[in-house]
């Protein structure tokens, strides 16, 4: 795979768990990461150093991705430290458990504010800075496939991050940006490390490879789809699950 060398890379929510994998990953392969977080500044701060620690170049950005100025100071501070952009990775996201009958107002609008509107506006700086040639990755959920009981809120709010994708593809194909969703099944570390013991071996006994997923086997895709061999897929949900239905 073509090296990064060169490319600047946002990625939100990327201090622990599959933001943190697609960080070092895409360092390892050459790219300036810009390490976005809401609250765990130590965790983004060593992530920052580990990678400077392996010779590659990063720096933390907090910002709460429901809010736009904050949105905005993102891009603002990676164009002011770096000069450019090349690669965005919609990783930050949220979800509740709630029966249909049972949601409320602030559970719809907290998984909405980060899922939905957060990913928008990213979307839109993004649009608006990224170098023609750019890569736009949006991470998705497999339980937009495969839905799960208690999980209608989050699930509407990755579909909606579906079409996101397949609509900007199109408005920005003319710039050569290619713009797609990485769709993972259950994966650790990431949300599903919080489900129950059985779940987990539910959803490891339903992939042909016996286990879930990890945070590297997402991280690898992305890295693909950020990279020059990707030039020809854009619009696209590429299923990074193990083959579970689940």
């Amino acid at each position: 795979m073509a090296s990064l060398g060169g490319k600047v890379a946002i990625i939100t929510g990327a201090s622990g768990g599959i933001g943190r994998a697609i960080a070092e990953r895409l360092a390892k392969d050459g790219a300036t990461v810009v390490i976005n977080y809401g609250r765990s500044a130590e965790e983004a701060e060593n992530l920052v150093q580990f990678i400077k620690a392996n010779g590659g170049q990063s720096l933390a950005v907090q910002a709460d991705i429901s809010k736009r100025a904050d949105i905005r100071n993102l891009f603002q501070q990676t164009i002011e430290k770096f000069s450019q952009l090349d690669i965005l990775v919609n990783n930050a996201g949220i979800a509740n458990a709630a029966p249909v009958a049972d949601v409320t107002e602030e559970q719809f609008d907290q998984v909405f504010a980060v899922n939905v509107r957060g990913v928008l506006f990213t979307l839109q700086e993004a649009a608006r800075h990224i170098n023609n040639g750019g890569r736009i990755v949006n991470v998705s959920s497999s339980t937009t496939l495969y839905p799960a009981a208690g999980l209608a809120v989050y699930i509407a709010s990755k579909a909606a991050v579906n079409s996101f994708t397949e609509v900007l593809a199109l408005e920005l194909g003319e710039r050569r940006i290619t713009v797609n969703s990485v769709v993972p099944g259950p994966t650790t570390p990431g949300m599903f490390a919080k489900r129950s013991i059985e779940e987990q071996q539910a959803a490891a006994a339903s992939s042909p490879f016996g286990r879930i997923g990890r945070a590297e086997d997402i991280a690898d895709v992305v890295a693909f789809l950020v990279s020059e061999e990707s030039r020809w897929i854009t619009g696209q949900h590429i299923v990074a699950n193990g083959g579970a239905r689940f």
